[in-house]
């Protein structure tokens, strides 16, 4: 049964990646891969205060899903755990995020953001050049007309994440320029 279910994650995953971008609204992909990307990822138990805390997936700065990342995250859950969807305006607040989305808008500060706060347990997302190359975890880009992703290997230890080799293995791997 879990082999099936993760068979039919990696599949979906895959046919996200090569969907064409005009044809897919883009960020209904985006918003389908952060879910995804949950599946794939390892929180320490520090990151949660209860066994029944939810996910929280946090998006900093302007959200570009609409209503596409609540919509894809509604009613399901991982390991027992619902999601929880919140916008967030700093990084302090961000800190009770398990997946904090880190808009383009904010993206080209992520440098200066990133200095200032413990990345620790969050699952950092952005969709800026050179964002997982900055400290950020996983970075969307667009490779003509598809959404694809990057993951700096790093910063996810850096923040104590720990990222299945299938994920891996979807992604480019990217070095990190420094982490402070």
């Amino acid at each position: 049964m879990t082999l099936r279910i993760f068979t039919t994650a990696i599949i979906a995953m895959l046919l996200a990646a090569r969907a064409p971008a005009q044809e897919v609204e883009e960020y209904q992909v985006k918003a389908a891969f952060l879910y995804n990307f949950a599946k794939f990822v390892e929180w320490p138990a520090q990151a949660f205060k209860t066994p029944q805390d939810p996910i929280a997936v946090c998006v900093l700065g302007h959200n570009p899903f609409g209503s596409a990342l609540e919509d894809v995250m509604r009613g399901k859950s991982i390991e027992g755990r619902a999601f929880a969807f919140r916008k967030v305006t700093g990084l302090e607040e961000a800190s009770s995020c398990q997946i904090l989305f880190i808009s383009s808008s904010e993206g080209k500060h992520f440098h200066s953001l990133y200095g200032n706060a413990n990345p620790a347990r969050i699952l950092t997302v952005g969709e800026a050049q050179g964002f997982a190359s900055a400290g950020g975890v996983i970075n969307f880009k667009l490779d003509g007309g598809h959404v694809r992703f990057e993951i700096n290997v790093s910063a996810a230890e850096h923040a104590q994440l720990q990222i299945s080799s299938k994920l891996l293995s979807l992604a480019q791997i990217v070095k990190t320029e420094k982490i402070r």
